[in-house]
Order: structure tokens, then sequence, then C-alpha cells
């Protein structure tokens, strides 16, 4: 079976990777750096604007899959540091409705291109 793959409209992978890859029920989302995709540079400034930014480049992945963030079921969250905790989860909080997706939030040394957070989902088709 070959894989089916979405990309983001108007963004391009920074490697040998698809945005996403459907996998029947299951749609896994490749994780996403705070990439602004009309500058193709990582967004400056502090950890909420990059959290936001993550979640705009995840949520037009979702929507290349007819997906929404109702549909998501499992978030893995890196941050290069834990003392940003609390500013990305001020952000996080807003993208989703109650009941909340799983979560996993880990530390990690660094991340590709110098970001401080990269976000990865895996969705469910209703």
């Amino acid at each position: 079976m070959a894989r089916k793959a979405y990309n983001a409209k108007g963004t391009k992978s920074a490697g040998p990777y698809s945005h996403a890859v459907d996998a029947g029920e299951l749609v896994y989302l490749s994780g996403q750096t705070p990439m602004n995709s009309a500058s193709d540079e990582i967004k400056t400034g502090d950890i909420g604007a990059q959290t936001q930014q993550c979640f705009d480049n995840l949520f037009a992945v979702l929507k290349e899959a007819n997906l929404t963030p109702d549909d998501v079921v499992k978030v893995n969250v890196y941050l290069t540091d834990m003392g940003n905790f609390s500013a990305m989860n001020a952000v996080y909080e807003k993208q989703f409705s109650q009941p909340f997706p799983a979560r996993t939030c880990v530390a990690v040394l660094a991340l590709p291109l110098g970001a401080e957070v990269e976000i990865e989902m895996i969705a469910k088709r209703p």
C-alpha cells in the first residue's frame, strides 16, 4: 500500500519527510517547529509566539487532511528549556477544547534550526 501524505500549502519540509501520513483511522503529523512559511525562517520572539506558530503550522496540515483540532488525540511537545513550560502551556490550552488530547512534554538538548519548541500530533478520523 502506498503512503498517503499531506503537506500544508505554501510550505516545504526541512528534510526528507511528509508533514503528515494517513494510516487509515489515524493521521500522524510530523513535528513542526515555529517555521514561518512566508520567510522560511524560525519565528523570532518569545516562547508564546513560537508555540502559536507551531500550532498554526500543524493546523494547516490538519486542514489539508480534512481534520480539525477536535480530531487530535495525542500531542508531543519538545522544549529546549523547561523554564518555558508555563508560557507554552498558556498558548497550548487555547488551541483545544475539553476534554484535551493526551500529551507528553519533554526537554531536549536542541531542536532543528535553533527552534525552542517543536510539537507533533496524532489525529483520529471521526
